[in-house]
This record gives structure tokens, C-alpha cells and sequence, in this order.
């Protein structure tokens, strides 16, 4: 198997069309607003997609300052008194549709404050691209990690700035892209309790400026807790280069591991892609709310 379906078409992550970097100075937000639904490339929808009501939940859209503006945002929370542990949920390549809301109010029903800030809110509005390698050439290729992990920054001050987080239990959890990104930010702030990458690339994303290093090539130096849960058959996360990841990650010493599901694909999790995988799904969950839990988020 050289390429996934992955919703319309097949994604080539190492071989996105060539973009031009965007300039640092920009102050433009092409999305001010969350998309509604689902994103129109990650259909047709499954009938099987979880739908996670809102019952006892404050949930909906807000608004994160940030350096440069403001980015929408899904917060959901539980809606008693307290000081709820937080989690920030990162992004697919699909940016904050239905399923990424789901998954905040997933984990808000565990006792969360989970939010899923919008990723892509300066580069482009991937909701209505029907194209995926549109997504990744016009849009993904574009985002850098230092904005990355700024806006996640910023997510976090939003939510302590609102009393209802306990600033001292927080975590993070990320799906493909958003799976890189775990790996990203746990370097970045080592104050994270933990952290969960769902399949995030650990190679093949370095670009100058924008992404100066992939996982791979900082494995050794994260200290936060990052528990892997990756694809047995991923055309994208080849086996030999998790071995390699897992060298590192141990010379570390941050506690982190990779757990690999044999005989699953990328996007396991995503319930309403013919990706999914139940059982994998289901245990991968069970391992990730342990691995929070374990360490005190």
C-alpha cells in the first residue's frame, strides 16, 4: 500500500505542492468564525460518526486573543462549579469541524476543559476546500510552528484567564496533523503535564523557517510525557522510523512511549472516515484518558 484513502482522495503529505512562506507581519484572519459541520474534503460522512451531546456542558464557539488578533475557537467544559483540568484538543488537517468538537465534548463530559483552538485561521479556511492536497499545498504547508505553538500558548492563558482551569493539570491531545503538533509543543512548553499524538508525522514536514525541525530531529529533547498511538500499516509513519523515535524519546528520559496498533491504518480514530477503526479506537481512548490521568491531568 503506497497511499491511504483518507476521505476523497489520497493525502501525500511528503509531496504537497510548493508554497510560498507567509510573512510574519501579517495581520490578516481569513476565519474569524468556526466552520459548521463537517469539512466538505473529509466527506462523504459515515453513518457511524459519534455525535457527543451537550447535556451538562457549557460548550460553543469563543474567541482567543492572540499576538495578532483574535482565533475562534471550541470550548467545552463542564457546566458545575470547580477548577477543571485542561486539555487542549489540536486539529486534524480538516481544522476545527464537527468531529474535533465532538472530541472537546468528549473529554468535558470526563471533567475537562477541553478547547480546540482553529490552527489555520490566518493561512485559510480549509472547511470549504474540497480538494485535499489543495489543504495541504495552500493551507498546511503554510503554517508555522512558532505561530503553532504561540496560539496554543494563548489558548491556555485564555482559559486560566476564565478561573474554571486548575493551572496546574494541564495536557494536550492531537490527531494527525494535530499529532505532530503534540510532539511539537511538548518541546516548547515543558511545563505540560502530558501529552497524546494520535499519528502525527514524526518526519517529512521540515521546512525552512516555517518548520525547522520535524519530531525526529528533537526526540531527545522533549521532557514531557508524550504517549504515541500510531498505525501499524501507515503509508506516512513508516515502522523503522517509529523504532527510531522510540531510541530517542528513551535517551530523553521524559517517561514518553509509542504504542503501535498492528493492522490498522492512519485515522483509526476518526469515526466518521472509512479509517476508522472501533476496537483500535476504543483502547486507544482507554490508553490516552490512563496516560492523562497517570500523569495528573
Amino acid at each position: 500500500m503506497k497511499l491511504m484513502d483518507y476521505g476523497l482522495e489520497p493525502i501525500d503529505f511528503q509531496n504537497p505542492t510548493q508554497a510560498a512562506s507567509v510573512p510574519s507581519s501579517r495581520r490578516e484572519f481569513v476565519m474569524t468564525s468556526l466552520a459548521l459541520g463537517f469539512a466538505l474534503a473529509s466527506k462523504p460522512v459515515l453513518a457511524q460518526a459519534i455525535v457527543t451531546d451537550s447535556k451538562g456542558l457549557v460548550a460553543g464557539e469563543v474567541s482567543v486573543p492572540v499576538a495578532d488578533g483574535k482565533i475562534p475557537a471550541y470550548r467545552a467544559m463542564p457546566a458545575g462549579p470547580g477548577k477543571f483540568p485542561m486539555i487542549l484538543v489540536v486539529q486534524e488537517i480538516f481544522g476545527v469541524h464537527e468531529h474535533i468538537k465532538d472530541m472537546c465534548r468528549r473529554y468535558a463530559k470526563q471533567g475537562y476543559y477541553a478547547i480546540a483552538p482553529e490552527m489555520f485561521a490566518r493561512q485559510g479556511d480549509v472547511s470549504k476546500m474540497i480538494d485535499i492536497q489543495t489543504i495541504l499545498s495552500q493551507v498546511v504547508s503554510k503554517v508555522p510552528d512558532a505561530q503553532v505553538c504561540a496560539d496554543l500558548d494563548a489558548s491556555l492563558a485564555f482559559a486560566r484567564a476564565s478561573g474554571k482551569t486548575d493551572a496546574q493539570r494541564t495536557g494536550l491531545v492531537g490527531y494527525c496533523w494535530g499529532g505532530r503538533t503534540a510532539w511539537v509543543y511538548a518541546r516548547h512548553n515543558s511545563k505540560l503535564n502530558a501529552a497524546v499524538a494520535y499519528y502525527g508525522l514524526l518526519e517529512g514536514l521540515k521546512a525552512p523557517e516555517l518548520r525547522p525541525e520535524d519530531p525526529i530531529d528533537f526526540a531527545d529533547q522533549i521532557k514531557v510525557p508524550v504517549l504515541g498511538l500510531y498505525a501499524g500499516i501507515d503509508a506516512f509513519v513508516k515502522q523503522e522510523t517509529i523504532a527510531k523515535m522510540r531510541g530517542l524519546i528513551n535517551k530523553g528520559g521524559s517517561g514518553s512511549e509509542i504504542i503501535v496498533f498492528p493492522n490498522v491504518d492512519h485515522g483509526f480514530n476518526a469515526d466518521y472516515r472509512p479509517s476508522y477503526d472501533k476496537a483500535a479506537a476504543t483502547y486507544a481512548q482507554k490508553l490516552a484518558n490512563d496516560w492523562l490521568k497517570k500523569y495528573k491531568v
